[in-house]
C-alpha cells in the first residue's frame, strides 16, 4: 500500500482538550536598560531619543537620598540642559500636572525624564499629555485620545512597585471626585526605561512594603483577569516568581542587592503584564479607600487581595494553581495563595483588616458603589456586582 502524506488528521484523531489561546496584539513600548549602576547611562539614553533640553520630573522627598541630583549631574556631564520640576506629590492631581506644564513651557523642553516612584512617572506622563496635546487630563481618560505627537521620555523608577515605567497609562487623581483617571496612549509611554536596582536600596521599609505588595497584586490580578493572553501570562508568572520569594528578604535585609534586583525586575514584568492585559476588582476596591481615608494604595491592596482571591476561586482556582505550582499540595490553590498574601503583609507589618485601618463599617456601601464604577472591576475573572463588592469590603472589615 502506498504511503501518502496529508496535513489533514484522520477523522478519528483525538481533538485537543486544551482551551483556545486568546489572541493578542503585542506592541513593545520601548527600550529597557536593566543592571545595577544603569543610571550612569542616563545621558546616553536621553541623547539616543533626541533630547537636548530635558525636563526632570521628580519627588522632593528623594532629594535627601540624592537620586535626582545624581540624574541631573549625569545628564549635564553628557552636555544636556536640564530643568528640574520637583512638584510631584503622592497620587498626583491635575494641579501638579499643570504646574509641570507651565514650568516645561517656560524652559522650552524637548524631552522628559522621570526619576522616582509611580507618582513621578504618572505626573511626567500627564505633563506630556497636556504639554503636547493641550486640554485637560479628563480629555484623555481611556485610551488613545491624544491626536498629536508627544515628547520622547525616559523613566527611571526608584521603587519596586507600580511598574509604571512599563505602561502607557498615567493615573491622575481628579481633585473634585478623588477618583483616579486612567489616561492611556502608546505615545505617552517611555521610550527608554532604566532599571537600576541600586536606586531601590534607599527605600525605607515602609515604602518597600507598600510598593512590593502592590507589585505582587499586579502579578496575581493580571494573571487571572479576563484580558490575559500568552504574553501577559508569561510576564505575570515570571513577575510573581521574582517577587514572592524575595519580598520578605528585602524587608529583613534591605541592602541585599540580589533580592532588590529580583524585586525591581519583578515589578517591571508585572507592569508589562498589566500593559498587555489588565487588573481586577482588588484595585477597584483600593481606590475608594485611598480617596476617602487617605489609606496608602499598597496598604489598601494588601488588605483586600486575600478576599478577592477567595472570591475568584470558583472561576480562577486553576490559574492560581498554575501560579503557585506544587505548593498547593492538594489544598485549594486560592486558599493557599490568599494565606500566602496575608503572610507577606503580616511580615511587612501592614494592617490585616479595614477596621485596623480606621475604616467605619457605615461607609462600606458607599465604597462599594464607587468601586463598582472603577474600570478594572470590569476585567475581574469572576463577574462582580456592587453587592459582591460590598461583601468583599465586609469580609475585609
Amino acid at each position: 500500500m502506498k504511503a501518502t502524506s496529508s496535513s489533514t488528521p484522520p477523522s478519528n484523531a483525538p481533538s485537543s482538550t486544551l482551551p483556545a489561546e486568546p489572541g493578542f496584539d503585542f506592541q513593545p513600548l520601548g527600550r529597557v536598560m536593566f543592571a545595577p549602576g544603569a543610571l550612569n547611562q542616563l545621558g546616553e539614553a536621553v541623547k539616543s531619543i533626541g533630547g537636548e533640553r530635558v525636563l526632570l520630573v521628580t519627588d522632593p522627598g528623594l532629594e535627601h537620598v540624592g537620586h535626582p541630583q545624581r540624574a541631573l549631574k549625569i545628564m549635564r556631564e553628557a552636555g544636556l540642559e536640564v530643568f528640574t520640576f520637583d512638584g510631584v506629590k503622592e497620587n498626583p492631581t491635575e494641579r501638579e500636572v499643570v504646574a509641570g506644564v507651565v514650568f516645561a513651557r517656560t524652559h522650552h523642553v524637548d524631552c522628559i525624564v522621570a526619576v522616582g516612584g509611580g507618582s513621578s512617572m504618572d505626573c511626567a506622563k500627564g505633563i506630556n499629555f497636556i504639554l503636547t496635546n493641550g486640554g485637560r487630563m479628563a480629555d484623555y481618560k481611556g485610551n488613545g485620545k491624544a491626536t498629536k505627537p508627544m515628547l520622547p521620555s525616559v523613566g527611571v523608577p526608584t521603587t519596586a512597585g507600580t511598574g509604571s515605567e512599563a505602561q502607557s497609562y498615567a493615573l491622575i487623581t481628579d481633585e473634585h471626585t478623588h477618583h483616579k483617571m486612567a489616561c492611556g496612549d502608546k505615545k505617552a509611554a517611555f521610550r527608554v526605561s532604566i532599571l537600576d536596582p541600586e536606586l531601590t536600596l534607599s527605600q525605607p521599609k515602609s515604602v518597600t512594603a507598600v510598593t512590593g505588595i502592590d507589585a505582587v497584586a499586579h502579578a496575581i490580578e493580571s494573571f487571572v483577569c479576563t484580558k490575559r493572553n500568552a504574553i501577559s501570562s508569561m510576564c505575570a508568572r515570571s513577575a510573581f516568581g521574582h517577587l514572592e520569594p524575595n519580598f520578605e528578604t528585602v524587608l529583613r535585609s534591605p541592602q541585599d542587592l540580589p533580592a532588590r534586583t529580583a524585586m525591581q525586575l519583578g515589578s517591571h514584568l508585572a507592569g508589562m503584564a498589566i500593559e498587555n492585559a489588565m487588573l481586577g476588582v482588588c484595585h477597584s476596591c483600593a481606590n475608594p479607600l485611598t480617596a476617602h481615608y487617605g489609606i496608602t494604595h499598597g496598604v489598601a491592596i494588601g488588605v483586600m487581595l486575600p478576599h478577592v482571591i477567595r472570591f475568584n476561586a470558583p472561576v480562577a482556582g486553576h490559574l492560581y494553581a498554575e501560579l503557585i505550582g506544587e505548593r498547593a499540595n492538594r489544598q485549594p490553590a486560592a486558599e493557599v495563595l490568599a494565606a500566602r498574601v496575608s503572610q507577606l503583609t503580616a511580615a511587612a507589618g501592614l494592617p490585616q483588616s479595614l477596621k485596623e485601618c480606621g475604616v467605619s463599617d457605615t461607609i462600606l456601601q458607599l465604597l462599594a458603589e464607587e468601586a463598582n464604577l472603577q474600570w478594572t472591576a470590569r476585567f475581574n475573572p469572576r463577574p462582580v456586582t456592587e453587592a459582591d463588592i460590598h461583601k468583599l469590603y465586609q469580609a475585609a472589615w
